[in-house]
Formats: C-alpha cells, sequence, structure tokens
C-alpha cells in the first residue's frame, strides 16, 4: 500500500479531485479543538482514490486544520448513503501571501458531494450525456470545508 504523509508525497496529487473512502482519527474535537495524545503522530489517516495512484492509498493528515475540516465532514454532519467526500489538495491554490509559509499551512479542501461526483470531476468521458450546468450540478459539492488561504 502507498502512503502519503509530507507535502512532498501529497504534490504529485497538486489539484487532483480524490475520494475518501476511510477517515480514521487518532485525534479528537472538544469545543472546536483539536485534542491529540501524541503530538508528533498524525491526526488522522485517510483512504484515497484517484485517478493519479495506481492504487488506494493511505494519506496522513498532519494539518490541524484539515483534520477539523475532516472531522466536520465525517464526525459532525456525516456523510450519506448517495454522498462521498471528495478532497483536493492545493499548494498552487494558496493566497500570495500563504505561500512563502506553505510548510505550515493546511491545504485540504474538503468536499461532500453527490455520489458519482469524484467519477465526473476525475474523467470528462464519464457520462458525457451531462454537459454545462447539468454537469456541474451532479457534482458540485453539498457542504464544503476550505482554509481560507486557498483562493
Amino acid at each position: 500500500m502507498e502512503i502519503i504523509k509530507k507535502d512532498k508525497e501529497w504534490s504529485m496529487l497538486e489539484d487532483e479531485p480524490c475520494r475518501v473512502s476511510n477517515f480514521i482519527p487518532s485525534a479528537s474535537v472538544k469545543n472546536g479543538e483539536v485534542i491529540s495524545s501524541n503530538n508528533t503522530e498524525p491526526y488522522a489517516e485517510v483512504m484515497l482514490e484517484s485517478k493519479k495512484l495506481s492504487r488506494q492509498t493511505k494519506g496522513y493528515i498532519t494539518h490541524k486544520i484539515d483534520f477539523l475540516h475532516l472531522w466536520s465532514a465525517f464526525k459532525e454532519r456525516g456523510v450519506g448513503q448517495n454522498e462521498e467526500v471528495v478532497v483536493l489538495w492545493s499548494k498552487k491554490q494558496l493566497k500570495n501571501y500563504a505561500k512563502i509559509f506553505s510548510l505550515f499551512m493546511p491545504k485540504l479542501w474538503v468536499m461532500i458531494c453527490p455520489k458519482g461526483a469524484f467519477e465526473l470531476m476525475s474523467d470528462s468521458n464519464w457520462k458525457p450525456e451531462l454537459s454545462g450546468e447539468a454537469r456541474w450540478n451532479a457534482q458540485k459539492p453539498i457542504v464544503e470545508w476550505k482554509p481560507a488561504v486557498i483562493s
């Protein structure tokens, strides 16, 4: 199994939609604060699927804000039966002032989308009968968590 932990590894997925099939937290959230028993370990791991990955891959979540957004999606709001979580990792879309501190910035845009949105986002030939506004409506996020430092 491939493992993605550092920015250098995550960068192969720059702006690439990834479906998150599993969220396994090792920290928790209480009153909006991340509670972690170990400051050197990742806050969570996620199972990722992407057209750029040859197989399902384990990604480690090491930024508190990225973790909070995933926690909000999976634990607070919850993911319905006809929904899926799609994330975009991006360093390039950081706002100019944040780019010089990119190592310390959150980079995950977390979205809960209708089931099938991942295929629509990552394969322009999938469901070609859907185009324009109809295609956008079929893939647009139902709810999203985007770090303020991403434009």
